[in-house]
């Protein structure tokens, strides 16, 4: 995602209006987004112009709607072995298709923003096989975002491609010196907590087709 989409995470929220980057038109305070195919920058839009590249509506071309659907996986299970295979240096990473490439792409939130690493597929497809979830994903506006929690176990959360540029802006707003510094893990648990919060639970071993869209 390039600077100008990630921006809109990083400060407090501004008292203007929020406006719809398609039309100009006020866009509300829970406004969606489009995600911008050619550029990857993610744009605030108003209800009329995201319904207008809604995937359910059939929209192709250079932009796509970001949807709303969050789910939650508590049974994930990634081990040591194969997250270090993975080769993510840090406890969160968020994975999605890149529909230019036409493969799986992982990135990694850091002070600088959000950092891509290379993906090892091979490694990649066994865990996900290891762990079946719905397999209607999104390319380019929905990823896993899978986090490796301090206390054990990992979990790993299906979320509209925002979410995972919120956390990145998260971290790039409150991280301190080399270990982040309390006010940034207090927003990062409270980001992951808000996530639980809101998400449908995927009982383990549920996978193939989602309706919750």
């Amino acid at each position: 995602m390039t600077a100008t989409g990630l921006r809109r995470f990083r400060g407090p929220r501004q008292a203007r209006v929020a406006r719809c980057e398609l039309c100009a038109e006020p866009a509300g305070e829970d406004h969606g987004h489009v995600v911008n195919l050619e550029s990857r920058a993610l744009l605030c839009a108003c209800r009329a112009c995201r319904l207008l590249f809604d995937h359910g509506a059939g929209a192709r071309g250079r932009y796509r709607a970001v949807p709303e659907r969050y789910l939650y996986a508590p049974s994930f299970s990634v081990g040591a072995a194969d997250w270090e295979e993975l080769q993510i240096p840090v406890r969160t990473a968020f994975f999605f298709r890149n529909s230019a490439l036409d493969q799986m792409v992982a990135f990694y939130p850091s002070p600088a923003g959000a950092t891509e690493s290379l993906l090892p597929m091979e490694t990649w497809e066994r865990v996900m096989k290891a762990n079946p979830m719905p397999a209607d994903v999104l390319p380019d506006v929905e990823a896993f975002l899978v986090d490796r929690r301090p206390e054990g176990g990992t979990a790993c959360y299906l979320v509209p491609i925002s979410a995972c540029y919120e956390l990145v802006g998260l971290v790039r707003l409150h991280w301190k010196g080399f270990g982040g510094g309390q006010e940034a893990w207090e927003a990062i648990e409270g980001f992951f907590a808000e996530l639980r919060g809101r998400s449908r639970v995927v009982p383990a071993g549920a996978g193939g087709q989602d309706d919750d869209r």
